[in-house]
């Protein structure tokens, strides 16, 4: 049992960044600091709390977001830890879509990475505030204000430091703040309070410059700090403080504060960032939705007295208590028992226990409430972007949209007995994972699963293995091509048959045409003067839709095209929704074939680091693999080459960049567009599709 707790002191927050810029490590330094944990994790040695799989523990990388709470200055802190890896990608969308916050770790080295940009975006898309962390300032290379420029000139953000560096590299041992003005020195050791004085003789000219340039950037986007700062009145760390939150707040600009995590340095004074200018779930809009029915628009405060809304936002299967369902309550407030309904779906969902979750530790409590982060216990029907709600007071929230894979391989079981249960740990594994999906060929006979990458299928194999007791086998991994069509085309489709009695007859008219890349597909009707009756459009619509399943060059899904409903006709007798429903299949199909179709492939984009001995092979290497190279940057004794390659040529790229680099390499992937496949790859690409079917 857990005791309420005044919104205005909680905080939903979410640590991100890129692979290995310490996301992890800052969370165990917050957990130890908090009091949550006594004593501290290490990534490296595999006893991070918030890496609990085995597989994280193993790989020293964070697979599935992780939730916690712990409590600081009289706030709770709920927490989520997600992963920096391009291939778990959904763990971070589903997270930022949920939170009202976000921590931002940078390496200080490094700076911005590919990852780094993309969990921005995903923040920018949620418009989550957000304060910086730059980490590991301690190492060689490191840069707090080349961060800063970078978070500026790559993310175009308003990145205001809060404190400077006292020292640098393997000397750095404190901040000052110029907020308060202060200096905190620290000694390594996790258990030794931070000393805090004066700032140094030597910083203060560099503290006095830095503190004129945090008000004059804070003035800009702050009315009310503006005004003090053109009387020229003296500005106090409280008024600076709740500048900075009302800035902060509206996503005007991010705090940028500086440590190193892994030596205990700075996590106290972000934790009192994350209090001081991050949201509460007070300060955050009402929750937008509609009303099932109606589609009209509806709110919902962020009060325990308002109607019950909460978004599923993580499927979890547990081998201690089976089915979790992890929620964000927006409004309201429930009990175990309480009977809600799935808005998403119509169904009506009885809540059992509740957890409220120390990663997979679980501490049940008697209630729900606004602004809450829990698991659930009991609702069988509910999954990943679902809303549940007050049946006496429906609402529909928007639900969480995931990127398509782009790898799939053949999967099979080894034994006659796994074979019987690979069914349901697929299906299981699906309802986790929305960027995981999996389908039965039936031409080939093959049970096809799709993936963000190499690595998230490996993983998702070693889970079938570890937790579902299933042994199977994974075969070469495929590009997941698209098709689509480059010009456009008029075509009619005709569904007519006779039965005897009764027939079907269906018979549409469609134009079919190019939509832009990644616009996914579109559907119009333009039927005049009732040639086909209004009943009848959407069977031609779910026809369409079908069709879109399996393209014409190697039935690889059609994407990115608008179908147009021109014309058609019908018979009083025997038409029915499932012949027009066919009528429009057989009209897409026939139109896509005249309209020029070509296939798509995935392109990531890639960042390598390579100490720049070994820079011209992986050139040459890359190039060889139809890498597009768009510059190479120096830092330090290191080569950063950035550039976009297809993902069919990335297979097993880790093994070749170790060979190339002796293991002194390593590089970073995401997912970037889909572009036309080259006409001669494009050939092979059919022709090994089609000898495959045959």
């Amino acid at each position: 049992m857990i005791e309420a707790f005044p919104l205005r002191q909680i905080r939903n927050i979410g640590v991100i960044a890129h692979i290995d810029a310490g996301k992890t490590t800052v969370t165990e330094r917050i957990l130890y600091y908090t009091g949550r944990t006594y004593k501290i994790g290490g990534v490296d040695e595999g006893t991070a709390v918030m890496d609990w799989m085995d597989q994280e523990r193993e790989r020293g990388i964070t697979i599935t977001a992780a939730a916690t709470t712990c409590y600081w200055l009289d706030h709770r802190i709920n927490i989520i830890d997600t992963p920096g890896h391009v291939d778990f990608t959904a763990e971070v969308e589903r997270s930022l879509r949920v939170l009202d916050g976000g921590v931002v770790v940078f390496d200080a080295v490094a700076g911005v990475q590919p990852q780094s940009e993309t969990v921005w975006r995903q923040a920018n898309k949620y418009h989550v505030p957000r304060v910086c962390f730059v980490n590991k300032m301690d190492r060689v290379g490191a840069d707090l204000h080349r961060t800063i420029d970078m978070i500026g000139k790559v993310l175009g953000a308003k990145a205001i430091p809060v404190q400077l560096p006292l020292g640098e590299e393997k000397s750095f041992e404190g901040m000052v703040d110029l907020v308060e003005r202060k200096s905190y020195r620290f000694s390594g050791d996790a258990d030794t309070e931070p000393m805090e004085g004066e700032i140094p003789e030597e910083c203060r000219e560099q503290a006095r410059k830095g503190r004129e340039t945090l008000v004059e950037k804070l003035a800009e986007e702050d009315e009310p700090l503006m005004h003090a700062y053109l009387e020229g009145r003296e500005i106090g760390a409280p008024e600076m403080k709740a500048a900075l939150r009302r800035a902060c707040l509206a996503n005007r600009v991010v705090p940028v504060l500086c440590g190193s995590a892994l030596g205990n340095k700075g996590i106290q004074m972000l934790l009192e960032a994350i209090v001081d200018y991050l949201p509460s779930p007070l300060d955050v809009p009402a929750v937008k939705g509609v009303e099932p029915e109606t589609g009209a628009a509806v709110t919902r405060p962020p009060e325990d007295e308002a109607p019950f809304s909460a978004l599923a936002f993580k499927v979890v299967t547990d081998p201690f208590v089976g089915r979790l369902v992890y929620l964000r309550v927006y409004s309201g407030r429930a009990e175990p028992g309480t009977k809600l309904l799935n808005a998403a779906r119509d169904q009506k969902e009885r809540l059992g226990r509740i957890l409220r979750m120390h990663a997979n530790n679980r501490e049940e409590v008697d209630s729900i409430s606004a602004g809450g982060i829990v698991a659930a216990i009991g609702l069988k029907n509910t999954l990943t972007g679902d809303t549940l709600c007050d049946p006496a007071a429906p609402i529909l929230l928007e639900a969480i949209r995931f990127p398509n894979p782009v790898v799939s391989v053949a999967i099979e079981a080894r034994t006659k007995a796994d074979e019987d249960r690979i069914g349901e740990a697929l299906m299981k594994l699906t309802e986790e994972d929305p960027t995981f999906e999996t389908h039965y060929d039936g031409e080939t006979g093959q049970t096809i699963v799709s993936g963000m990458g190499e690595l998230h299928l490996e993983v998702i194999l070693e889970r079938m293995k570890r937790e579902f007791r299933v042994d199977a086998k994974l075969g070469k991994p495929e590009v997941a091509y698209r098709e689509t069509i480059t010009e456009p085309a008029e075509a009619e489709g005709k569904f007519i048959k006779q039965f005897g009695g009764r027939g079907q007859y269906g018979h549409v008219a469609i134009e079919v045409e190019p939509g832009e890349r990644g616009s996914g597909f579109s559907f119009a009707s333009k039927i005049k003067a009732g040639a086909i009756p209004r009943e009848y459009i959407p069977s031609v619509e779910a026809g369409v839709k079908e069709a879109l399943q399996r393209g014409v060059l190697a039935n690889y899904p059609l994407v990115d095209l608008k179908v147009t409903l021109r014309d058609g006709s019908y018979h009083e007798v025997d038409s029915s929704e499932v012949a027009f429903k066919m009528a429009g299949s057989i009209a897409l199909k026939e139109g896509v074939r005249q309209a020029g179709p070509v296939l798509l492939e995935p392109i990531m984009k890639l960042e390598i680091f390579v100490p720049e001995q070994f820079l011209g092979e992986i050139l040459a290497d890359v190039d060889a693999r139809r890498a597009q190279i768009e510059g190479v940057e120096v830092q330090g004794d290191m080569r950063v080459i950035h550039g976009l390659i297809p993902v069919g040529e990335t297979f097993g790229y880790t093994t070749v960049l170790r060979s190339l680099s002796q293991g002194k390499a390593t590089h970073s992937m995401e997912f970037h567009e889909y572009q036309v496949v080259p006409p001669p790859l494009m050939e092979q690409v059919i022709a090994r599709i089609k000898g495959r079917v045959t």
